[in-house]
């Protein structure tokens, strides 16, 4: 009788065994980003600022110019642990990356944040002002927690279909260790949730949705596209992100307005991208004029479709003619 227990209570503890390491492979999608955990001391505080670099000469292909001008929506930040993901790159959007992406509404991804924050997931989350215009900076400060060092944000480019830059689980923390200095720079993200080629596309939602993509000067590879630029190998960053810590002092530093930049930052020089003519194709060819014996001509024409700017390749000839043939000919009388 006790040989039998024994044999029962012992394929059960293989039983919970082998139960617990499938729970802990197949715990979840997430993943701890670094093999190691914050192991700081304290707190540390940071200056986090935004730089928008989309201008008209980094980005001149249909860079809008009014009904809306280019700009940058609010910066919406979290601090956070492993366990929880803002938004993740080959991944399908959440409702509030969708509801953000295309209208810049924080109200949902805000909700989410708040909500893991009760499973303390979550540490902070921050907010700035959104950019009036396309080059122009926010900032704002950060207080990072061991227990949450990493930190994720997204700032929606306007217009745009579901368009934005942002970081991704960025750890601002090594071993027992905060980091000084953090510079990055941003390239544009398509959320995958709304299928417009330009700027200033209509609403047209992609139906199922798609992963999260970044846009490249290649893909999506379309002559529409607003981004598509085929003779450059990489875009020019867009934006970029300066994350500095602040040092202790007992005096406390005086709030960074959203729209001056402070005096250890300076603006990037703007990149200067070609953008080379496109036209249309040729028209159909014309009646022929004069007689066809002597010298009668027939002519085509096709449209310039986008000029070019910064030393892009200049437009072709607009109008062509050739020699009539016989039968094609139209007396004037």
């Amino acid at each position: 009788m006790m040989s039998s227990e024994h044999q029962t209570h012992g394929w059960l503890r293989q039983l919970l065994v082998i139960l617990l390491k499938l729970c802990l492979t197949f715990a979840g999608p997430l993943r701890p980003l670094n093999g190691t955990e914050c192991t700081a001391k304290g707190p540390a505080s940071y200056i986090l600022v935004f730089t928008g670099h989309w201008s008209p000469q980094a980005f001149p292909k249909q860079y809008p110019l009014f009904r809306p001008p280019a700009q940058w929506s609010k910066l919406i930040a979290v601090s956070h642990n492993r366990h929880f993901r803002l938004w993740e790159e080959g991944a399908q959007a959440s409702a509030g990356v969708q509801i953000f992406a295309e209208f810049g509404l924080t109200v949902e991804l805000m909700k989410a944040a708040k909500e893991a924050r009760k499973r303390r997931a979550v540490g902070t989350m921050y907010r700035t002002a959104g950019i009036p215009n396309g080059i122009g900076h926010s900032s704002t400060e950060l207080l990072m927690l061991p227990r949450s060092s990493l930190l994720s944000l997204m700032v929606k480019m306007i217009p745009s279909p579901d368009w934005f830059v942002g970081v991704n689980s960025l750890n601002l923390c090594e071993g027992s260790q905060w980091k000084h200095e953090v510079t990055i720079d941003l390239y544009p993200y398509d959320a995958g949730t709304d299928s417009g080629f330009t700027f200033s596309s209509p609403n047209f939602h992609t139906r199922p949705p798609e992963n999260i993509t970044e846009i490249t000067s290649q893909m999506p590879n379309h002559p529409a596209n607003s981004f598509y630029y085929p003779r450059l190998e990489k875009l020019p960053p867009i934006a970029s992100l300066r994350i500095t810590r602040q040092s202790r002092s007992a005096d406390r530093q005086a709030p960074m307005s959203n729209h001056i930049l402070p005096n250890s930052i300076s603006p990037q020089r703007f990149s200067v991208t070609p953008l080379d003519c496109e036209v249309s194709l040729w028209s159909s060819w014309g009646l022929c004029l004069g007689p066809c014996s002597r010298g009668g001509v027939r002519h085509r024409t096709r449209y310039i479709l986008l000029r070019p700017a910064n030393a892009g390749t200049p437009c072709p000839e607009l109008e062509e003619q050739a020699e009539c043939v016989p039968h094609s000919c139209m007396n004037l009388q």
